[in-house]
């Protein structure tokens, strides 16, 4: 197998690896870009969820699911973290829980 398959320490410990088997390549996928990148006032939909582990289950139980339609609120005057409304609740997360949620225009 290839490295960036696995990453450097296996599946999702830190390394490269994605945890679920994609390789490196499919994270900047041309098609969407992530939450993270968005100005606040923007409506979006949810795509896919690229994260693993804790983080997915969290961003899961908060209502964060693919076909959802998002709006990036406001974000932190050093930009971390974001404000989003999904349905009729406000979430408030991480930039770097907001990458790993790939989304597309309405």
């Amino acid at each position: 197998m290839k490295r960036a398959f696995f990453g450097r320490n296996g599946w999702g410990r830190g390394g490269r690896g994605t945890g679920g088997g994609q390789a490196d390549g499919c994270r900047a996928c041309a098609d969407g870009c992530s939450l993270d990148a968005l100005a606040p006032g923007t409506t979006c939909r949810i795509r896919r969820l690229m994260g693993c582990g804790p983080v997915r289950q969290r961003l899961l139980d908060l209502g964060i699911r693919p076909e959802r339609e998002v709006t990036v609120l406001r974000a932190a005057p050093l930009l971390d973290p974001i404000e989003l409304r999904v349905g009729d609740s406000f979430i408030v997360i991480r930039r770097r829980e907001a990458a790993q949620i790939e989304v597309e225009d309405v």
